[in-house]
């Protein structure tokens, strides 16, 4: 697929989810949001402390959880969407800490900063930005995060290997994604739907290991977590209904399609 293409078809879809007008396989079309995240391991504490507003149901794990912030952090997140990771982090590196959000969909960005300004948390912005050419300083973060993000990109070392330019010396990532135990079926592969989905642009679980090693990244460790397979088999969502149908008729998702977090530092 087309590197050009597959960036407008992905940043279009989003700014539709952003607006409400669109679903995104694993987003609130199915279980309620707050619902979706305390299955990913949020807490309900968690899930009050931030809006309502950005919690669109887009997550595949927890990097707040694997990244055990401190206070006066400087935290990144790569593809922030409406603030959700964001503002949690927010609140756990406090007044001396500062979050930035990276989003390459405006709808989203604007989303976000509405959300921030409208429920007064000063300690995080939101800047527009494509994660494979991060709008950041070199070595000036301490932690960078992403949730259910990387897989989109069509440059994933690219993405990597930027986000070792902007960490501090001894800076680490918390990364929650999607990668893949086995290659999918050709038509999931080439399939736009399942690409804006988190399926089809997903490495191999060996692959995401050795392209974060090649960053120069440290000590990576990624952990396979779950079945990242949670499309309903009865949705309607267009995005999910592609992906499904593109299964022979014994297959399921979770045979190729696992959640994954990936730890390591500079």
């Amino acid at each position: 697929m087309d590197r050009d293409k597959i960036q407008k078809v992905v940043r279009g879809a989003y700014g539709k989810i952003a607006q409400g007008q669109e679903c995104c396989g694993c987003s609130s079309c199915g279980p309620t949001a707050t619902e979706f995240a305390k299955s990913l391991g949020y807490s309900e504490k968690e899930l009050k402390e931030i809006p309502k507003e950005a919690n669109l149901s887009l997550s595949c794990g927890n990097p707040i959880a694997l990244a055990s912030l401190r206070e006066g952090e400087v935290v990144l997140d790569l593809g922030s969407g409406a603030g959700f990771d964001c503002f949690l982090a927010a609140a756990r590196v406090g007044r001396e800490g500062r979050v930035i959000g990276v989003d390459m969909t405006l709808e989203m960005v604007e989303k976000a900063r509405d959300n921030a300004k409208k429920n007064n948390i000063k300690n995080v912005e939101f800047r527009v930005g494509e994660i494979e050419n991060l709008p950041v300083a070199d070595n000036s973060i301490d932690v960078v995060i992403s949730n259910c993000v990387i897989n989109l990109s069509t440059n994933k070392s690219r993405v990597l290997q930027d986000v070792y330019r902007v960490l501090k010396p001894n800076g680490r990532i918390a990364i929650s994604d999607m990668a893949l135990l086995k290659k999918l079926p050709e038509n999931i592969h080439e399939s736009m739907e399942a690409y804006v989905g988190c399926v089809a642009g997903a490495l191999l679980v060996d692959e995401y290991q050795k392209i974060a090693e090649a960053s120069g990244l440290k000590d990576v460790k990624l952990t396979i977590k779950k079945s990242a397979a949670c499309i309903d088999s009865n949705t309607t969502d267009p995005i999910g209904r592609a992906t499904l149908d593109g299964l022979g008729e014994n297959e399921s998702l979770e045979e190729y399609v696992v959640s994954v977090d990936v730890e390591g530092h500079k």
